[in-house]
């Protein structure tokens, strides 16, 4: 059985939004699942130095453009929302709360509605009340997702999580790692198909023809 991608990302990342509406038909055309783990990129920024692409001179106009002209490329929907970049604590620790007590599929199904709200109807999802809603949307309790995100144990667990991510290398958002290979970007992901068939190849050889 081969192995799932690992699918790191934060909600406040247009470039995680994009992959996360490519990722689950990457994996499946190789015969692969994603686990999906949302991680804290301000954390990472504090470990790293860097800093949100529209917060750097010169580099925040480029990638203003770059983000709308990649949903071109690839028939996405986006809007640059304002405000932007947000912090995602409560968007993902609602997405692990959901995992842990419905299952990966309404997880998976809470991230995307998360991020087309984010990156779509402009939603500010930084707001407990505004993840809540989007959770009611999706079939969750409104009261059962408020008090989930707030618990010691997601909060825990999202901490933990992110701290894992970056001692495994992971130093920006989206990020895949496939067979213990690194992938940073959503315009890695051609590189990703390329390496997905590869693997795919060298399983069907015979032995010794590899």
């Amino acid at each position: 059985m081969a192995a799932d991608i690992e699918f790191f990302f934060d909600f406040s990342s247009p470039y995680a939004y994009f992959a996360s509406t490519q990722v689950d038909a990457l994996a499946a055309r190789h015969g692969r699942k994603v686990q999906w783990r949302p991680i804290l990129l301000g954390v990472v920024f504090r470990s790293t130095g860097a800093a949100p692409l529209t917060a750097v001179p010169i580099k925040g106009d480029y990638a203003r453009h770059d983000f709308k002209r990649t949903a071109r490329l690839h028939g996405i929907d986006f809007n640059l929302p304002d405000p932007f970049p947000i912090p995602t604590q409560a968007a993902a620790r609602a997405m692990l709360w959901t995992r842990a007590s419905h299952g990966d599929a309404q997880a998976i199904a809470l991230a995307k509605a998360l991020f087309r709200a984010y990156f779509v109807d402009n939603l500010d999802i930084s707001a407990p009340e505004s993840v809540v809603k989007v959770a009611v949307a999706t079939g969750l309790d409104a009261q059962q997702v408020a008090a989930g995100l707030d618990s010691a144990a997601v909060r825990a667990e999202l901490k933990a999580g992110t701290d894992e991510a970056m001692q495994r290398g992971v130093c920006g958002a989206p990020f895949l790692i496939v067979d213990g290979e690194p992938w940073w970007g959503f315009d890695r992901f051609g590189q990703v198909e390329d390496f997905l068939s590869s693997q795919q190849r060298a399983q069907a050889a015979p032995a010794g023809k590899a």
